[in-house]
């Protein structure tokens, strides 16, 4: 393969249930909808971790949280560990970021070249989080229902200049690139609430067109302690005043899909109007996915496919248009997805990470026995929270608590576990063995809880930050944090 220019275009929180070419009929996405038409279109893919800033560092660095040490929105990445940006400098290729990154600050060597309006942890992040086995009461969790306003917030001016700097950078900047192949990150903040959107996008959308889903959460068994413990922490769904204010809640955020949709689709028509759309590959993605209120749950955080499971288009001229690749695929595979694409060898070392190329893949027939790992130790999560993707199998791991196995061809709205149905026995041990081959559960759980109560010590303990108030969005730069 030649090796050619990369352009990464990610959203935050975009659930692939929320995307018209992934089958939702009433969300309008029609530039993310024209990438599929014109890519590969993967229909398992899935975040490393279900929330931001662990979910970002596994993109950078090719790894799982429980090989790094980022498991939560406190621990972000810091460039401790090489990630593919190190690789693109090392070899000689441009880097350029354009929005939300996620990491420790601009300072930290992440292997970016350059980083334009960058948005970055902030007030040390998710602080509330750190405490996950006696979890306070989170105020900020009221800030969801209480914001479906019609307007900008600081996230929608945020993501406009993201793309006017994308627009500039392809105006102004791609001659500055060098002679070998380039890499622009561009990373939005849509859909991620607050559900406050312009009213041209909710004028799109009849409410009488959208329905709540009527999933519940199963309170039952062993796990049922479990979602106890983190619906007291999470309890965004206590906040909504009746259904309809829900309803508007679901219209406003399928209204910033249609707002992150638009700035997708002038950042392709920029790329296109350089000259250089033929020697560059295209990935979209989302970092994780949203519940929009499924089984009483807003936001991300669990394996549950409203939230682990995200939408991916990768569109490279040697790859045919308007396919679909079934293979699971995840976060990780974006490390020797950027190498191989601008013509990078993989090392020795690189070769043992758990990613492969999404070039490769794609172009590969579907593979049933490929697994995708995600993993979760953060907020409200009393233990850690995992899952393997194989085949037409799903299973989830609540560490001392128990299993769920779902068949997603059969059951693809996750309503029915299998895992006490006794044919399922077999398929339910082999999992377990397959996910005990990449980590000890108990093991990461219990260094994940080590590092956050060191970290908590730190900070004063939870008394102290409790009296802070809790931030209820990290804020982009040049705006101010909002405290509850």
């Amino acid at each position: 393969m030649r090796p050619r220019n990369l352009l990464i275009i990610m959203v935050d929180q975009m659930a692939s249930k929320a995307v018209g070419c992934y089958g939702n009929p009433t969300v309008k996405t029609p530039n993310i909808d024209r990438l599929a038409s014109n890519g590969v279109r993967f229909t398992n893919a899935y975040a490393t971790s279900p929330i931001c800033i662990p979910a970002r560092a596994a993109f950078a660095t090719g790894q799982y949280p429980n090989q790094t040490g980022y498991w939560d929105n406190v621990f972000a990445y810091d460039g401790r560990v090489q990630s593919w940006g190190h690789r693109l400098r090392q070899t000689g290729h441009r880097f350029t970021s354009i929005g939300k990154l996620h990491f420790e600050g601009e300072d930290y060597p992440t292997g970016i070249d350059e980083q334009i309006l960058p948005m970055h942890v902030y007030g040390g992040g998710d602080v509330f989080g750190l405490e996950r086995e006696n979890p306070p009461a989170r105020p900020q969790s009221a800030s969801v229902a209480r914001e479906v306003f019609v307007g900008d917030s600081q996230y929608t001016r945020y993501d406009r200049k993201i793309t006017e700097l994308t627009e500039n950078w392809f105006e102004t900047r791609l001659k500055d690139q060098g002679e070998k192949p380039w890499v622009l990150f561009t990373s939005f903040i849509a859909p991620h609430f607050p559900l406050t959107v312009p009213k041209e996008y909710l004028d799109r959308y009849e409410i009488g067109d959208i329905e709540l889903s009527k999933k519940k959460l199963d309170m039952s068994g062993s796990i049922g302690e479990w979602w106890r413990l983190f619906r007291y922490g999470y309890n965004f769904d206590d906040y909504f005043v009746d259904d309809a204010h829900r309803r508007r809640a679901l219209l406003h955020y399928y209204a910033l899909c249609s707002f992150a949709d638009d700035n997708v689709g002038r950042v392709v028509n920029a790329l296109e109007s350089s000259g250089q759309a033929e020697n560059t590959t295209i990935l979209f993605l989302s970092d994780h996915g949203d519940h929009m209120g499924a089984r009483g749950l807003w936001g991300k955080s669990t394996m549950w496919e409203e939230s682990a499971n995200v939408p991916m288009i990768l569109v490279d001229p040697q790859l045919p248009g308007g396919t679909v690749c079934e293979t699971p695929v995840s976060l990780v595979d974006a490390y020797p997805t950027a190498l191989h694409t601008v013509g990078i060898e993989l090392t020795a070392e690189e070769e043992r990470l758990p990613g492969r190329s999404l070039l490769t893949i794609a172009a590969a027939q579907y593979d049933p026995d490929r697994e995708v790992f995600c993993e979760y130790h953060a907020s409200c999560a009393p233990t850690g929270l995992m899952m393997l993707r194989k085949g037409r199998f799903k299973y989830i791991h609540y560490t001392h608590y128990g299993a769920e196995l779902y068949d997603l061809e059969a059951d693809p709205e996750e309503c029915f576990n299998l895992a006490t149905d006794p044919q399922h026995q077999s398929i339910l041990e082999e999992f377990e063995t397959a996910l005990r081959k990449i980590v000890n559960p108990e093991a990461a759980d219990a260094r994940a809880k080590r590092d956050q109560k060191k970290r908590l010590e730190a900070l004063g303990g939870l008394e102290a930050i409790v009296a802070e108030g809790g931030v209820t969005h990290t804020p982009p730069p040049g705006e101010k944090a909002s405290v509850m």
